[in-house]
């Protein structure tokens, strides 16, 4: 049994639609941000950073969207959403899901909050360094699915994909959006023609990009 702390449309869409996917037992707690929920003593006990997604995992909280989609895979090997050690596509699908984390992810937060790292009229550049880096990760992504595709570790659908898909949604109302690539375009309507997509937007009340 799993519980999982979230927000609708946020850094924990990808491991609610994980657990979709391998169909395990889960309990969901929707986190109200507007309210400031994440910043009570409760969550923070949780959580110490005050964001979601927190997954309880055998009675401990653990966070991190890609630790948690990784964990996931190795939990539930039988399912076959993450190449286990000694694979062949293992590099692979370490390489991807540490870049997303590490390097697509992280811009996104230049591009909606800039004011949390710069002030005043410096937000604006900050917002379009971002817009400039988050269009040439697509463009990057866009190569590889072209050559290696149809999903991030060939025709092996895993977690990376999960992952991929919440960071292509966050572009949609960005001048280019993620799928203004072809690769991409494409692999964003295998995705949503999956059943596990029409499930979670019907359980987080999702509208956009459906």
């Amino acid at each position: 049994m799993y519980t999982l702390y979230y927000s609708p449309g946020t850094a924990s869409l990808p491991v609610h639609l994980a657990l979709i996917e391998f169909g395990v037992v889960h309990e969901l707690h929707r986190v109200d941000l507007d309210a400031g929920e994440q910043n009570g003593a409760a969550y923070r006990a949780l959580n110490p950073h005050g964001v979601v997604p927190t997954l309880i995992v055998d009675g401990q909280p653990v966070y991190e969207s890609a630790a948690l989609l990784m964990l996931l895979a190795e939990r539930h090997p039988e399912k076959r959403l993450g190449p286990m050690p000694g694979a062949n596509t293992r590099p692979q699908f370490l390489q991807w899901m540490l870049h997303f984390a590490n390097v697509v992810q992280p811009t996104f937060r230049l591009w909606f909050n800039p004011q949390n790292f710069v002030e005043g009229v410096d937000a604006k550049g900050t917002k379009d360094v971002a817009r400039r880096l988050i269009e040439a990760e697509w463009e990057h992504f866009d190569a590889h699915i072209a050559a290696h595709g149809p999903y991030v570790l060939g025709d092996e659908f895993s977690v990376a994909d999960i992952y991929a898909m919440m960071l292509m949604r966050w572009s949609r109302n960005m001048p280019k959006p993620a799928t203004s690539w072809p690769a991409l375009a494409a692999l964003v309507a295998r995705l949503k023609a999956r059943p596990s997509w029409r499930q979670l937007y019907a359980i987080e009340g999702l509208t956009e990009w459906a």
